[in-house]
């Protein structure tokens, strides 16, 4: 695959389609790499006639990683948030919107339909508020507002989300923690069956195995904190996605997002939780080809 300066760091990225085709940038989430938007996923989208582009956020994958920077104090983080003082760090969500967006001009796409899952999505909502004229349309998917009054996660879910492996884990040691995230935040009517897991968790170890770059990340999610005033500017025409059974980001922050941007839409999908089932490929894919018509 191949990597392209963007805003200033190494970004790693992929396309699929024609070129030709309208542009479609495809934005994942914490501690995730661009494998996990599913193939299944971009071919389906790739077919309603759309140049798909996924790419590894900073510090994950094979883009470039801050190591240099250490690890951000969570508690400062969020007690300085908490009165309005923004703590110095290695980068924030405004800088991985930023990177998104050089992508684009690396790629020479004025602007293209942004898509972003989880804090996916706050990185594409940034990038409908900062950097307005790149977005042609909005999806977000199971993401949020940042708005502290929410429904908080589900114990088990960020507990899980929270297990992360050593530096020095082997395979055999990942597998297993693998398994508990994705039992503890997938979609409860759509359970990935284990061969599946497996196969996904050895790939993505072999692919990169980086579990120190989330930690950076999720000091950057804390630190953006509360977006819906700055949703309200957003004009790009918008749609959420969000599962009703979303153990992590409960489908309120969808709901949330809506109603923050103006004129959106909300799909709602039941039985979906904080993934992306292969039953709901087919109509993912076509309710964001749909709203990017």
């Amino acid at each position: 695959m191949p990597q392209i300066t963007a805003n200033g760091i190494s970004i790693e990225y992929e396309t699929h389609g024609n070129p030709s085709d309208p542009p479609l940038l495809l934005v994942m989430g914490l501690g995730a790499q661009l494998t996990l938007w599913p193939i299944e996923l971009v071919e389906a989208l790739v077919g309603h006639g759309y140049y798909v582009i996924r790419h590894d956020n900073r510090d994950i994958g094979l883009s470039e990683k801050f190591g240099h920077a250490g690890i951000p104090n969570f508690r400062k983080v969020a007690l300085l948030r908490m009165f309005g003082i923004r703590t110095r760090l290695p980068y924030r969500l405004s800088d991985m919107a930023a990177d998104a967006a050089g992508l684009l001009d690396a790629l020479g796409i004025d602007s293209a339909h942004v898509v972003g899952g989880s804090m996916g999505g706050m990185i594409a909502q940034l990038m409908a508020i900062e950097h307005a004229p790149r977005v042609r349309t909005l999806t977000s998917i199971f993401s949020t507002t940042g708005n502290p009054r929410l429904p908080r996660p589900r114990p088990e879910a960020m507990n899980a989300l929270l297990d992360r492996a050593p530096a020095n884990a082997t395979l055999d040691d990942v597998i297993p923690i693998g398994i508990r995230v994705a039992r503890a935040i997938g979609s409860p009517a759509y359970p990935t069956p284990e061969d599946r897991l497996r196969e996904r968790i050895a790939r993505d170890f072999h692919r990169s195995f980086y579990p120190e770059g989330p930690a950076r990340q999720i000091a950057a999610i804390m630190d953006d904190g509360d977006r819906r005033k700055r949703l309200k500017k957003v004009t790009a025409p918008t749609l959420v996605i969000h599962g009703t059974d979303d153990p992590l980001v409960p489908v309120e922050g969808g709901r949330d997002t809506a109603r923050a941007i103006p004129g959106a839409k909300l799909h709602e999908i039941p039985g979906m939780g904080h993934d992306l089932p292969l039953e709901l490929v087919d109509e993912i894919a076509a309710a964001i080809a749909a709203h990017a018509r």
